[in-house]
């Protein structure tokens, strides 16, 4: 018996009943509806809306939570519009569990009083970079916010270099680390300048690692020590000449034969640990290798010449009929 195509297009296209959906499938729900909440617990919800009067939080809950804007932030300049967004997670404490339209009532700020020391903490000993924006000036430093709470930058802690008007700063956005923190004294205390270290160092570094081993450089004398004498060779880079590397001579100290300002050549040796050696006594034992070599090969040239020539013209005879 022969089966109809259309027919078995028919069976093939049958559509597959879908499972049936068991309690499992809304286990976060029950848990959720049987989870108890009250005033001053504090909830981590995932922001749905954002409106100038606040924003409004899925707590995976029965209800929603509202923060009102007012509640949001301590911080200077804070704009809830600007600073906040759909799909942020945000930390809050419960005020009140019906705000009168069904929803849980929230504080930012509530909940930031009480987490935002630990969190600070934990940056501090994470030594978690931070940007923050310069709010403020006050004797001595600026001010910075970090989770709602107000921080000090010291001026010696803003640059590499010496700070004596910190009215510039005001506005700049930095990028900082917390170097001191004491919750009992509500004293914090950040720092651009360790950044900045660190980043001149690996800066210093990788151009050290650049200079070639072998390389002949000029620089300047800028100090004498008894173990040697240290080159400027510009570019922020300065090498070491070890007092055994300064001359031929057997020396006690460098200032027998060197002094701050001398022009000076000298040989790289080595690039070690973002050092760079130095040695002039290597230049010199160079410049009399070849002085012996040129003066070998006159000596030899003339004095070779000389024999071959005569030997050549003794062994001759010209017929000059």
């Amino acid at each position: 018996m022969e089966t109809n195509h259309m027919d078995m297009e028919k069976v093939v296209e049958k559509p597959v009943p879908e499972p049936a959906e068991t309690m499992s499938d809304y286990k976060e729900e029950l848990e959720a509806s049987f989870r108890k909440i009250a005033e001053g617990d504090i909830l981590t919800g995932t922001v749905i809306d954002v409106s100038e009067e606040g924003v409004v939080l899925d707590l995976r809950y029965y209800a929603q939570g509202v923060i009102k804007a007012e509640d949001m932030s301590d911080t200077p300049g804070f704009s809830v519009l600007q600073d906040v967004k759909i799909g942020d997670v945000l930390e809050a404490s419960v005020l009140k569990l019906d705000d009168g339209q069904g929803n849980i009532l929230l504080s930012r700020k509530a909940a930031n009083s009480i987490l935002a020391w630990d969190k600070l903490k934990g940056y501090m000993e994470a030594g978690t970079d931070l940007t923050v924006k310069v709010a403020g000036i006050t004797n001595g430093g600026v001010i910075a916010y970090v989770e709602d709470i107000r921080g000090f930058i010291p001026a010696s802690q803003l640059s590499l270099n010496y700070v004596e008007d910190v009215n510039p700063w005001l506005g700049k956005t930095l990028k900082v680390r917390v170097i001191t923190v004491d919750q009992e004294k509500k004293k914090l205390v950040m720092s651009a300048k360790v950044i900045l270290k660190e980043e001149a160092a690996a800066e210093h570094d990788r151009r050290v690692a650049m200079v070639i081993p072998g390389s002949v450089l000029e620089g300047t004398v800028e100090s004498l020590m008894p173990y040697g004498a240290f080159i400027n060779l510009g570019d922020g880079l300065s090498g070491l000449v070890h007092i055994s590397q300064i001359s031929q001579k057997r020396i006690k100290n460098p200032s027998e034969v060197l002094k701050v300002g001398d022009k000076v050549k000298a040989k790289v040796t080595g690039t070690n640990n973002g050092k760079i050696s130095l040695s002039i006594k290597a230049l010199e034992e160079n410049t009399d290798a070849e002085a012996e070599k040129i003066e070998e090969f006159h000596y030899r040239s003339e004095g070779e010449a000389t024999t071959s020539l005569g030997s050549l013209f003794a062994g001759l005879k010209l017929d000059l009929k």
